[in-house]
């Protein structure tokens, strides 16, 4: 080997070591350690989509690996204790499903710098929605899916009745149509009850907001509920359990409305979405989803689960990124089909549902038609737990006759005002 030819050979060597030393370097600096990000995701399930998520993450884990995802999986029921003891602990998860944004907003990472256009994320979602994640001009959240109240009915006893069902929006019923339609299933179709109603106030408000009202002003900085329209909405909500239309044993008596629905001997329930899934084992009777009567106005009340990301962790990139993800169309369409969920996006109202996929629809519509007083009452979090219980106790007594309407909201907008006031 000469001189000139081993020269050549030397700095060949050379310069593919220097290659392979930058390969290293750039691969490394995709992270800015070299090592791999775990992330502390904390989740709850109401159903299966616990799964869902699951495969979904391990998705991601595959094209992204120098992200581990951790799920910490809790109760329902103990999400916001363990999420609390998280934070005030100083160690908070890189994000978090939560239900309650308001709560922990002051902690939540803002995901504008992180979304390529701030607008442009928010155009994606439902528009009601907004309230809910969109705090002071911050991303405090993002959603994933969505929740609607609406009604669920008994298709063989409105059948055996001769009563047509609203088929499209163009034919939702008035209230007085809806309320004559349950008295002919009762006397003809055979129902006990016309209808059963979920011991919420959340669900009550539905009626509230269809009858024009709303629980505060759309600033939030007083009560609005003993307006005409609230004190309508009560009058109404009373006439239904004195004409025998609802049991009082449901409201007054703890009786749970799922199994009356089940017994088949009720027309209708007023429930969220999530009872799609819940009724599918049904085969004593068929069953549907049809449009809810209108007031003033049409409307349900929006609901969720949104994800959020938290200062300190130290993978607040990681987790915006991670997010941005799960909220995607095809990410977050294959979420909430496979899971029977509601996706809160605007382009993915239709799913391919292996069950309900007509059912679904309707619940849908009954969001795009939604009161925007609706999401700016119950987007207020703080403040709703304090005084939910409260308006669920001012119901009972209206129906018990311990109040009046009147009497009850006047008393109810006096806590809400003070409640407001305290904080």
């Amino acid at each position: 080997m000469t001189r000139k030819t081993w020269f050549k050979m030397s700095i060949s060597v050379l310069l593919t070591a220097v290659l392979i030393l930058l390969s290293a370097c750039g691969s490394a600096g995709n992270n800015a350690s070299g090592k791999q990000k775990s992330l502390d995701f904390l989740w709850f399930s109401d159903g299966k989509e616990g799964e869902v998520i699951k495969e979904i993450i391990k998705e991601y884990e595959q094209s992204n690996s120098n992200v581990k995802i951790n799920l910490i999986e809790v109760g329902f029921k103990d999400i916001q204790t363990k999420l609390k003891t998280m934070l005030s602990g100083g160690k908070p998860p890189a994000l978090s499903r939560v239900t309650d944004t308001g709560s922990f907003a002051n902690q939540a990472v803002d995901l504008t710098p992180y979304v390529q256009n701030a607008e442009q994320f928010q155009d994606q979602f439902i528009d009601s929605l907004k309230p809910y994640y969109v705090m002071d001009n911050k991303l405090v959240a993002a959603p994933m899916d969505v929740t609607a109240n609406g009604l669920i009915y008994n298709k063989t006893l409105f059948d055996k009745a001769g009563v047509k069902v609203p088929t499209s929006p163009d034919e939702v019923w008035t209230w007085d149509e809806y309320i004559a339609a349950l008295k002919q299933v009762m006397d003809k179709g055979g129902a006990r009850y016309g209808m059963v109603w979920d011991v919420t106030p959340h669900r009550w408000s539905t009626l509230l907001y269809q009858n024009g009202g709303s629980i505060l002003t759309e600033d939030g900085s007083a009560a609005a509920i003993n307006s005409e329209a609230g004190i309508r909405s009560m009058e109404m909500f009373k006439q239904l359990h004195q004409e025998g239309i609802m049991p009082e044993s449901v409201w007054l008596g703890g009786e749970n409305p799922n199994n009356l629905f089940r017994s088949g001997t009720v027309a209708a329930h007023w429930a969220g979405n999530w009872m799609i899934s819940n009724y599918k084992d049904i085969t004593d009777f068929e069953w549907g989803v049809t449009y809810m009567p209108k007031g003033t106005q049409r409307s349900s009340v929006p609901g969720g689960k949104f994800l959020m990301a938290f200062k300190g962790s130290g993978q607040e990139e990681e987790a915006a990124k991670f997010i941005e993800y799960l909220t995607s169309k095809e990410v977050n369409s294959q979420y909430n089909q496979e899971s029977l969920f509601m996706s809160p996006r605007k382009d993915s109202s239709t799913l391919n549902y292996e069950f309900g996929k007509e059912m679904f629809e309707v619940f849908s519509d009954e969001l795009k038609n939604s009161s925007p007083l609706a999401a700016n009452d119950w987007s207020r979090q703080t403040l709703i737990s304090k005084i939910s219980t409260d308006l669920k106790n001012h119901i009972m007594d209206v129906l018990s006759d311990k109040a009046t309407p009147q009497d009850a909201l006047d008393q109810m907008a006096k806590q809400i005002n003070e409640a407001i006031g305290s904080q």
